[in-house]
Protein backbone atom coordinates (compact mmCIF):
# COMPACT_ATOMS: atom_id res chain seq x y z
CA UNK A 1 0.00 0.00 0.00
CA UNK A 2 1.81 3.26 -0.85
CA UNK A 3 1.92 6.28 1.34
CA UNK A 4 -0.96 8.30 1.65
CA UNK A 5 -0.79 12.01 -0.15
CA UNK A 6 -2.46 14.96 0.80
CA UNK A 7 -3.55 18.45 -0.44
CA UNK A 8 -1.70 20.62 2.08
CA UNK A 9 -3.46 24.38 2.23
CA UNK A 10 -0.89 27.11 2.93
CA UNK A 11 0.01 30.85 3.72
CA UNK A 12 2.28 32.43 1.39
CA UNK A 13 4.16 35.88 1.74
CA UNK A 14 4.07 37.27 -1.51
CA UNK A 15 6.40 39.88 -1.20
CA UNK A 16 8.47 42.32 1.63
CA UNK A 17 6.04 44.84 2.90
CA UNK A 18 6.55 48.33 4.21
CA UNK A 19 3.75 50.44 5.50
CA UNK A 20 0.65 48.78 6.78
CA UNK A 21 0.04 45.21 5.73
CA UNK A 22 -2.69 44.11 3.38
CA UNK A 23 -4.76 40.56 2.94
CA UNK A 24 -3.12 40.83 -0.38
CA UNK A 25 0.57 40.87 0.44
CA UNK A 26 -0.51 36.94 1.28
CA UNK A 27 -1.92 34.03 -0.79
CA UNK A 28 -3.65 30.83 0.35
CA UNK A 29 -2.04 27.99 -1.93
CA UNK A 30 -2.64 24.01 -2.18
CA UNK A 31 0.46 22.00 -2.48
CA UNK A 32 0.53 18.31 -1.72
CA UNK A 33 2.61 16.15 0.83
CA UNK A 34 3.01 13.07 1.30
CA UNK A 35 1.84 11.80 5.68
CA UNK A 36 5.44 9.84 5.96
CA UNK A 37 9.20 11.52 6.57
CA UNK A 38 11.45 10.20 3.79
CA UNK A 39 13.48 6.96 5.11
CA UNK A 40 16.44 8.24 3.37
CA UNK A 41 16.97 11.66 4.77
CA UNK A 42 19.10 11.67 7.64
CA UNK A 43 18.06 14.94 8.86
CA UNK A 44 15.90 14.88 12.26
CA UNK A 45 12.90 16.44 11.30
CA UNK A 46 8.84 15.78 12.60
CA UNK A 47 5.82 15.62 10.81
CA UNK A 48 2.75 17.46 12.29
CA UNK A 49 -0.66 18.40 11.62
CA UNK A 50 -1.09 21.99 12.86
CA UNK A 51 -4.40 22.30 14.58
CA UNK A 52 -4.16 26.06 16.06
CA UNK A 53 -1.82 29.28 14.71
CA UNK A 54 -1.33 32.16 16.70
CA UNK A 55 -1.23 35.65 15.02
CA UNK A 56 1.22 37.71 17.09
CA UNK A 57 2.25 41.86 16.65
CA UNK A 58 5.71 40.48 16.37
CA UNK A 59 5.02 38.95 12.79
CA UNK A 60 4.37 42.03 11.35
CA UNK A 61 8.49 43.20 11.23
CA UNK A 62 9.58 39.81 9.63
CA UNK A 63 7.56 40.45 6.63
CA UNK A 64 10.16 43.27 5.77
CA UNK A 65 13.55 42.84 5.04
CA UNK A 66 15.33 42.86 8.09
CA UNK A 67 19.30 42.44 8.96
CA UNK A 68 20.70 42.22 12.41
CA UNK A 69 17.38 41.71 14.04
CA UNK A 70 16.85 38.55 16.76
CA UNK A 71 14.65 37.02 14.29
CA UNK A 72 14.93 36.86 10.34
CA UNK A 73 12.49 37.56 8.02
CA UNK A 74 9.88 35.44 6.60
CA UNK A 75 11.23 34.39 2.91
CA UNK A 76 8.81 35.57 -0.02
CA UNK A 77 7.04 32.69 -1.90
CA UNK A 78 7.30 30.58 1.26
CA UNK A 79 4.62 29.61 3.79
CA UNK A 80 4.98 32.05 7.10
CA UNK A 81 5.92 31.00 10.41
CA UNK A 82 5.16 31.18 13.46
CA UNK A 83 3.43 29.84 17.09
CA UNK A 84 1.45 26.98 16.92
CA UNK A 85 0.03 24.22 18.26
CA UNK A 86 0.54 20.80 16.83
CA UNK A 87 -0.62 16.65 16.54
CA UNK A 88 2.85 14.70 15.35
CA UNK A 89 1.77 12.20 12.63
CA UNK A 90 5.73 10.95 12.35
CA UNK A 91 9.07 11.43 14.01
CA UNK A 92 12.33 10.78 13.62
CA UNK A 93 13.27 12.68 16.66
CA UNK A 94 13.98 10.64 19.99
CA UNK A 95 12.26 12.85 21.87
CA UNK A 96 8.68 13.07 20.01
CA UNK A 97 7.08 10.12 18.73
CA UNK A 98 3.62 9.60 16.36
CA UNK A 99 0.24 11.12 18.53
CA UNK A 100 2.05 13.59 20.83
CA UNK A 101 1.05 16.81 20.86
CA UNK A 102 3.39 19.78 20.80
CA UNK A 103 3.28 23.94 20.95
CA UNK A 104 6.37 25.88 19.30
CA UNK A 105 7.47 27.40 16.24
CA UNK A 106 5.60 26.38 13.26
CA UNK A 107 4.40 27.17 9.47
CA UNK A 108 1.40 28.59 8.73
CA UNK A 109 0.06 25.29 6.76
CA UNK A 110 -2.15 22.22 7.33
CA UNK A 111 0.69 20.06 7.71
CA UNK A 112 4.22 20.93 8.20
CA UNK A 113 7.58 19.38 8.60
CA UNK A 114 9.59 20.79 11.58
CA UNK A 115 12.92 20.41 11.37
CA UNK A 116 13.72 23.22 14.28
CA UNK A 117 12.50 21.17 16.66
CA UNK A 118 14.14 22.91 19.56
CA UNK A 119 11.55 25.68 19.64
CA UNK A 120 9.16 23.00 20.16
CA UNK A 121 7.21 21.96 23.52
CA UNK A 122 5.18 18.70 24.08
CA UNK A 123 1.92 19.13 25.89
CA UNK A 124 1.84 17.42 28.93
CA UNK A 125 -1.20 19.19 30.28
CA UNK A 126 -4.58 18.25 27.63
CA UNK A 127 -7.44 18.75 30.35
CA UNK A 128 -7.16 22.97 29.50
CA UNK A 129 -8.40 23.90 25.94
CA UNK A 130 -5.61 23.11 23.60
CA UNK A 131 -5.73 26.35 22.14
CA UNK A 132 -4.61 27.97 25.03
CA UNK A 133 -1.11 26.58 24.03
CA UNK A 134 -0.78 29.71 21.46
CA UNK A 135 -1.76 32.20 24.37
CA UNK A 136 -1.83 31.86 28.28
CA UNK A 137 0.09 28.76 28.22
CA UNK A 138 2.62 29.40 25.67
CA UNK A 139 4.52 31.81 24.38
CA UNK A 140 2.42 35.15 24.95
CA UNK A 141 1.47 33.49 28.88
CA UNK A 142 5.61 33.25 29.51
CA UNK A 143 6.16 37.12 28.36
CA UNK A 144 3.69 38.25 31.22
CA UNK A 145 4.97 35.94 32.97
CA UNK A 146 8.83 37.01 32.68
CA UNK A 147 8.39 40.62 31.79
CA UNK A 148 6.14 41.37 34.99
CA UNK A 149 8.33 38.83 38.13
CA UNK A 150 11.70 38.83 36.23
CA UNK A 151 12.15 42.13 34.53
CA UNK A 152 9.97 44.47 36.66
CA UNK A 153 10.31 42.78 40.05
CA UNK A 154 7.36 43.50 41.61
CA UNK A 155 6.50 44.57 45.33
CA UNK A 156 3.03 44.29 46.65
CA UNK A 157 1.06 47.43 46.40
CA UNK A 158 2.60 48.77 43.49
CA UNK A 159 1.08 50.70 41.18
CA UNK A 160 1.42 49.01 37.50
CA UNK A 161 -0.06 50.74 34.32
CA UNK A 162 -0.44 47.65 31.16
CA UNK A 163 -0.94 49.19 27.76
CA UNK A 164 -2.69 47.21 25.33
CA UNK A 165 -3.97 45.75 28.09
CA UNK A 166 -6.83 43.48 26.60
CA UNK A 167 -4.18 41.79 24.09
CA UNK A 168 -2.91 38.17 24.76
CA UNK A 169 -0.11 39.74 26.98
CA UNK A 170 -1.61 42.76 28.57
CA UNK A 171 -4.73 40.42 29.98
CA UNK A 172 -2.81 38.28 31.78
CA UNK A 173 -0.17 40.89 32.99
CA UNK A 174 -2.63 42.96 34.47
CA UNK A 175 -4.36 39.80 35.97
CA UNK A 176 -0.63 38.31 37.45
CA UNK A 177 -0.37 42.03 38.99
CA UNK A 178 -4.07 41.95 40.75
CA UNK A 179 -3.02 38.77 42.32
CA UNK A 180 0.38 39.74 43.37
CA UNK A 181 -1.20 42.59 45.27
CA UNK A 182 -0.64 45.94 42.89
CA UNK A 183 -3.14 48.28 41.84
CA UNK A 184 -3.64 47.74 38.28
CA UNK A 185 -4.88 50.37 35.22
CA UNK A 186 -4.88 49.27 31.69
CA UNK A 187 -5.78 51.22 28.42
CA UNK A 188 -7.14 49.68 25.05
CA UNK A 189 -8.68 51.16 21.76
CA UNK A 190 -12.46 50.50 22.63
CA UNK A 191 -15.49 50.87 25.13
CA UNK A 192 -15.97 47.21 24.62
CA UNK A 193 -12.11 46.55 25.79
CA UNK A 194 -12.22 48.69 28.40
CA UNK A 195 -15.22 47.10 29.98
CA UNK A 196 -13.57 43.56 29.50
CA UNK A 197 -10.51 45.04 31.89
CA UNK A 198 -12.92 46.23 34.48
CA UNK A 199 -15.01 43.18 34.64
CA UNK A 200 -13.69 40.43 33.14
CA UNK A 201 -9.68 40.90 34.05
CA UNK A 202 -10.54 42.79 37.42
CA UNK A 203 -8.10 46.17 36.23
CA UNK A 204 -8.84 48.68 38.73
CA UNK A 205 -9.03 51.03 36.38
CA UNK A 206 -8.91 51.64 32.33
CA UNK A 207 -9.17 53.63 29.64
CA UNK A 208 -9.49 53.99 25.80
CA UNK A 209 -6.46 55.70 24.68
CA UNK A 210 -8.48 56.85 21.41
CA UNK A 211 -10.99 59.42 23.47
CA UNK A 212 -8.21 60.95 25.59
CA UNK A 213 -6.70 64.40 23.88
CA UNK A 214 -3.53 64.31 26.25
CA UNK A 215 -2.36 60.87 26.93
CA UNK A 216 -0.22 62.71 29.91
CA UNK A 217 -3.41 64.46 31.71
CA UNK A 218 -4.93 61.03 31.69
CA UNK A 219 -2.46 59.16 33.68
CA UNK A 220 -1.96 61.76 35.88
CA UNK A 221 -6.39 61.29 36.46
CA UNK A 222 -5.47 57.46 37.38
CA UNK A 223 -1.56 57.97 38.94
CA UNK A 224 -1.93 60.61 41.28
CA UNK A 225 1.59 59.28 43.12
CA UNK A 226 2.99 58.22 39.82
CA UNK A 227 3.46 54.85 37.96
CA UNK A 228 6.17 52.16 40.19
CA UNK A 229 5.50 49.66 36.61
CA UNK A 230 4.90 50.05 33.43
CA UNK A 231 4.37 46.51 30.87
CA UNK A 232 5.16 48.30 27.73
CA UNK A 233 3.48 47.15 24.03
CA UNK A 234 2.71 50.33 22.24
CA UNK A 235 5.65 52.78 22.35
CA UNK A 236 5.53 56.38 20.68
CA UNK A 237 3.09 58.71 22.30
CA UNK A 238 2.13 56.57 24.91
CA UNK A 239 5.78 55.48 26.43
CA UNK A 240 6.62 59.33 26.41
CA UNK A 241 3.71 60.13 28.29
CA UNK A 242 4.17 57.47 30.45
CA UNK A 243 7.90 58.84 31.32
CA UNK A 244 6.49 61.65 32.63
CA UNK A 245 4.50 59.94 34.54
CA UNK A 246 6.72 57.16 36.44
CA UNK A 247 7.87 57.40 39.88
CA UNK A 248 11.51 57.11 41.47
CA UNK A 249 13.29 54.14 40.68
CA UNK A 250 10.42 52.98 38.27
CA UNK A 251 10.60 49.60 36.28
CA UNK A 252 9.78 49.69 32.59
CA UNK A 253 9.75 46.16 31.02
CA UNK A 254 9.68 46.87 26.74
CA UNK A 255 7.88 43.85 25.22
CA UNK A 256 7.05 45.67 22.05
CA UNK A 257 6.31 48.77 20.52
CA UNK A 258 3.23 48.05 18.38
CA UNK A 259 2.44 51.72 16.82
CA UNK A 260 5.51 51.96 15.45
CA UNK A 261 5.65 48.74 13.53
CA UNK A 262 3.51 49.89 10.55
CA UNK A 263 5.44 53.03 10.28
CA UNK A 264 8.16 53.79 7.42
CA UNK A 265 9.32 56.52 9.74
CA UNK A 266 9.50 55.89 13.53
CA UNK A 267 8.35 58.14 15.67
CA UNK A 268 11.05 59.82 18.31
CA UNK A 269 10.90 60.12 22.03
CA UNK A 270 11.11 63.41 23.97
CA UNK A 271 10.65 62.71 27.39
CA UNK A 272 13.73 60.31 27.57
CA UNK A 273 15.54 62.59 30.71
CA UNK A 274 13.29 61.19 32.32
CA UNK A 275 14.77 58.29 32.99
CA UNK A 276 17.64 60.12 34.34
CA UNK A 277 16.25 62.22 37.10
CA UNK A 278 13.92 59.30 38.23
CA UNK A 279 16.46 56.75 38.61
CA UNK A 280 14.01 54.82 36.03
CA UNK A 281 14.97 51.14 34.90
CA UNK A 282 13.94 50.40 31.09
CA UNK A 283 14.56 46.66 29.68
CA UNK A 284 13.97 45.56 26.52
CA UNK A 285 13.47 41.16 27.09
CA UNK A 286 13.17 38.60 24.38
CA UNK A 287 10.83 35.30 26.05
CA UNK A 288 13.03 32.74 24.34
CA UNK A 289 15.88 33.36 26.43
CA UNK A 290 13.56 32.45 29.48
CA UNK A 291 12.33 29.49 28.11
CA UNK A 292 14.03 27.52 31.11
CA UNK A 293 11.34 29.24 33.35
CA UNK A 294 8.94 27.13 31.52
CA UNK A 295 8.50 24.54 34.16
CA UNK A 296 8.00 26.55 36.65
CA UNK A 297 5.63 29.09 34.94
CA UNK A 298 3.21 26.40 34.45
CA UNK A 299 3.43 25.04 37.88
CA UNK A 300 2.16 28.77 38.98
CA UNK A 301 -0.56 29.14 36.35
CA UNK A 302 -2.04 25.77 35.73
CA UNK A 303 -3.78 25.66 39.17
CA UNK A 304 -4.77 29.50 38.46
CA UNK A 305 -6.28 27.87 35.31
CA UNK A 306 -8.04 25.30 37.29
CA UNK A 307 -9.16 27.25 39.74
CA UNK A 308 -10.89 29.76 38.20
CA UNK A 309 -8.49 32.78 39.63
CA UNK A 310 -6.51 33.45 35.81
CA UNK A 311 -9.64 34.82 33.12
CA UNK A 312 -8.38 34.01 29.30
CA UNK A 313 -10.77 35.82 26.27
CA UNK A 314 -9.87 34.16 23.06
CA UNK A 315 -10.98 35.47 19.66
CA UNK A 316 -10.50 32.17 17.32
CA UNK A 317 -11.31 32.19 13.52
CA UNK A 318 -12.31 29.11 11.24
CA UNK A 319 -9.94 27.73 8.69
CA UNK A 320 -6.70 28.57 7.46
CA UNK A 321 -8.29 30.58 4.75
CA UNK A 322 -9.25 33.23 7.61
CA UNK A 323 -5.78 33.63 8.74
CA UNK A 324 -4.36 36.42 6.69
CA UNK A 325 -7.28 38.73 7.38
CA UNK A 326 -6.85 37.82 11.26
CA UNK A 327 -3.38 38.83 11.31
CA UNK A 328 -3.47 41.58 9.54
CA UNK A 329 -6.61 42.92 12.21
CA UNK A 330 -4.04 43.01 14.91
CA UNK A 331 -2.94 46.17 13.66
CA UNK A 332 -6.42 47.83 13.76
CA UNK A 333 -7.41 46.53 17.21
CA UNK A 334 -9.98 43.71 15.75
CA UNK A 335 -9.89 41.39 17.82
CA UNK A 336 -10.96 40.71 21.57
CA UNK A 337 -8.28 38.87 23.47
CA UNK A 338 -5.76 36.77 21.78
CA UNK A 339 -6.33 36.37 17.95
CA UNK A 340 -5.86 32.44 16.97
CA UNK A 341 -7.05 30.59 14.00
CA UNK A 342 -8.34 26.93 14.02
CA UNK A 343 -6.83 24.97 11.49
CA UNK A 344 -8.83 21.96 12.02
CA UNK A 345 -10.91 20.29 14.98
CA UNK A 346 -10.11 16.70 14.53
Amino acid sequence: MGEVEVSNKQVILKNYVSGFPKESDMEVKTTSLKLKLSEGDSSVAILVKNLYLSCDPYMRSRMSKLEGQYVDSFTPGSPIVGYGVAEVLDSSHPNFKKGDLVWGVTTWEEYSIITATEGLFKIQHTDVPLSYYTGILGMPGMTAYVGFFEVCSPKKGERVFVSAASGAVGQLVGQFAKLFGCYVVGSAGSKEKVDLLKNKFGFDEAFNYKEEADLNVALKRYFPDGIDIYFENVGGKMLDAVLLNMSLNGRIAACGMISQYNLEQQEGVQNLFCMVRKGIRMEGFLVFHHYHLYPKFLEMIIPQIKEGKITYVEDIAEGLENAPSSLIGLFSGLNIGKQVVSVTRG
